[in-house]
């Protein structure tokens, strides 16, 4: 007995032990189900905007197709929180047209966000916004747990509405300076939060911690310091592309209704990437057919969804394709200060012609050219074998654009294929080190050199005087369209060393230079000025700045008054050196006015060097301060 009793002892402790071991490996199963969830990553939109969202950190999937400019992007690196989130992330290269998982953190708001084109997408230039976030391969920090669901902040999503106020599950051994602690659900009804009418306000872009708020007592925000300002930003424009820009379209019969829709998506696509702004690029449109008409200028529209509301609305005008007509109304016209050309931003004229033109080209595209304008062809479907007996002008293209070096030439074969060009366009009218017609203070002028070659300078120093020529000559940009340089020199009389057009290079200039023959003799200033303007300015281009620089190193045996009087009245901005014992006050007398910004004296020709730089600073600072055209 006593031994079945012990038997029985022992298998209820043997049951016991059973069911303790069971039941602490059942506990330990839990708790790792527990520490362990399951993680399953939220799908968003390519749309979504980081704003929207209310969690400081979390793992997101993009779909496809985020690369579409649609989806607006601003900043480079760090984001505006009013992008769409899987744009930047295409924008930024960690995240292919083709979608995936990506890691999105918000950081604090910036003072500026610089626009750039990069896989793909052009991003926007933003003066400041409130918040920020960056996005990195999906590679969680560990011991980093992210939300399966997300928090949006849009009143219109009932996930939102019910979790509006919620702080939500987030573990991490980082602290993030966009999460807020104690920020508890309020009920819908209470006053200390209402919505504004219609109005679709993103908490995550307002003002939520402002310095010097006062929470309540349930870690509410008090209504009055949320911000109920428009979301959307407004561009000052991409600084890293200011320019000013004409785009010349076809309004011809021949295009057809469907052709002329597709241009005007064509420009819609170029406003959309330009990223439009006063600080950036400026649009303006004009239309051709039988006869040109501005249908907006640069100072019309600010940002590009203005323009492109303005792009949807034209129409088009019928008539002929009267190319050389549009290109002569665009330099006369179109870039003046009073349609808003800006002075200091390049000159850009993108023509499109579709098939040929039926007027000429060549001359009209030559004065824009030297009037500053770069011009750029855009042909589509050009004339076939049979239909080139047509073609008032072949090869009308290279004789209008600025370089046929094929950087301001596109040939497009088909209309549905116009859309391809959009970046590569605007890629190369961004380029601004490569506009090589714009109008600066060292491409725009004719410029005439009057030197004293009197027996008083000595063979010595007439070199020395050549030199400094030579110096002042290699700043700038020579060419037959860019500047041009002249020489005279004087004693007595007067001898025209060589004029404008007898060299277009820089090599052959200071070569030209270097040969001229000290002269010897007395020192007729005036004389020499009244040559300086038959001679050599009389055939100076019409829109060329002309430019008269005097080096002299003694008193004028005649009156320079009125010849001087005549150069300022004829346009002829006058820069007046002196050397050694010229006169200060006859110095005064030939510059332009004010005399202090155009008259230079040294002591001696070995400084002439020496001035330089201040002649070229000047000349600069003058051109820089007019109108272009």
């Amino acid at each position: 007995m006593g031994i079945v009793v012990f038997t029985m002892k022992a298998s209820v402790i043997e049951m016991f032990l059973v069911l303790l071991v069971t039941g602490i490996h059942s506990d330990k199963e839990m708790t790792r189900k527990i520490k362990r969830p399951k993680f399953t990553v939220p799908q968003i939109n390519c749309d979504v905007k980081a704003g929207k969202i209310i969690n400081p950190e979390f793992i997101v999937k993009c779909p496809a197709g985020c690369q579409d400019p649609k989806y607006h992007v601003y900043g480079t690196g760090v984001y505006a929180s009013y992008s769409s989130v899987c744009g930047a992330a295409v924008h930024s290269g960690v995240l292919s047209n083709s979608g995936g998982k990506i890691l999105v953190r918000k950081v604090a708001g910036q003072s500026g966000y610089k626009g750039s084109f990069s896989n793909g997408v052009q991003s926007l230039s933003l003066p400041r916004w409130r918040e920020s976030f960056v996005v990195s391969e999906n590679k969680p920090p560990k011991g980093v747990i992210y939300p399966s669901t997300l928090t949006y902040s849009s009143s219109k999503s009932p996930a939102a509405r019910a979790d509006l106020w919620s702080t939500t599950p987030y573990t991490s051994s980082r602290k993030s300076p966009s999460a807020k602690p104690g920020l508890q659900r309020q009920d819908s009804s209470s006053a200390a939060f209402q919505e504004p009418m219609g109005a679709d306000v993103s908490l995550g872009e307002m003002d939520f911690w402002k310095p010097g708020s006062v929470l309540l007592d349930a870690g509410f925000v008090p209504k009055e310091e949320l911000s109920t300002q428009s979301l959307e930003p407004v561009s000052q424009g991409d600084p890293n592309c200011k320019v000013d820009l004409s785009f010349v379209i076809d309004g011809s019969s021949s295009i057809g209704k469907r052709r002329f829709r597709i241009q005007k998506q064509f420009l819609a696509d170029i406003a959309q990437a330009l990223d439009v702004g006063p600080a950036g690029p400026l649009m303006g449109v004009v239309q051709y057919g039988d006869n040109p008409a501005t249908q907006f200028n640069l100072k019309t529209h600010m940002n590009s969804r203005d323009l492109k509301t303005a792009i949807e609305k034209i129409s088009q005008r019928g008539g002929l394709s009267n190319v050389g007509r549009a290109i002569s109304f665009v330099t006369k016209t179109f870039f003046s200060k009073a349609n808003g050309n800006r002075g200091g931003a390049p000159n850009v004229a993108v023509v499109l012609v579709d098939g040929w033109p039926t007027d000429k080209v060549e001359e009209a595209s030559r004065l824009a050219r030297e009037s500053g304008i770069n011009i750029f062809f855009i042909t589509v479907e050009a004339a076939v074998e049979n239909e080139k007996r047509h073609v008032v002008e072949p090869n009308f293209a290279n004789k209008a654009v600025c370089r046929t070096n094929s950087f301001y030439s596109i040939n497009v074969q088909n209309w549905f294929s116009l859309h391809k060009t959009v970046q590569p366009l605007v890629k190369r009218v961004c380029d601004m080190d490569r506009l090589a017609c714009s109008k600066t203070c060292l491409n725009s002028a004719d410029i005439g050199f009057v030197i004293d070659g009197s027996s008083s300078v000595g063979t010595s120093n007439f070199r020395t005087v050549l030199q400094f020529v030579a110096n002042l000559s290699k700043e700038f940009e020579i060419s037959e369209t860019d500047t041009r340089i002249g020489a005279v020199q004087y004693t007595y009389e007067q001898r025209l060393e060589f004029g404008f057009d007898k060299y277009s290079t820089k090599p052959d200039i200071l070569n030209a230079i270097k040969r001229v023959g000290y002269w010897s003799g007395g020192t007729s200033t005036g004389a020499a000025i009244h040559y300086a303007l038959e001679q050599l300015f009389k055939k100076s281009k019409p829109n060329k700045r002309k430019l008269m620089i005097l080096i002299t190193d003694g008193r004028s045996y005649d009156d320079v008054r009125i010849p001087a009087m005549a150069a300022h009245q004829k346009g002829v901005i006058t820069y007046a050196i002196g050397v050694a014992w010229a006169a200060q006050d006859e110095l005064e007398v030939i510059a332009t006015h004010p005399a202090r910004d155009h008259s230079f004296f040294v002591d001696e020709f070995d400084n002439l060097y020496k001035s330089v730089p201040r002649i070229i600073r000047n000349i600069c600072a003058e051109f820089n301060a007019q109108p272009r055209n």
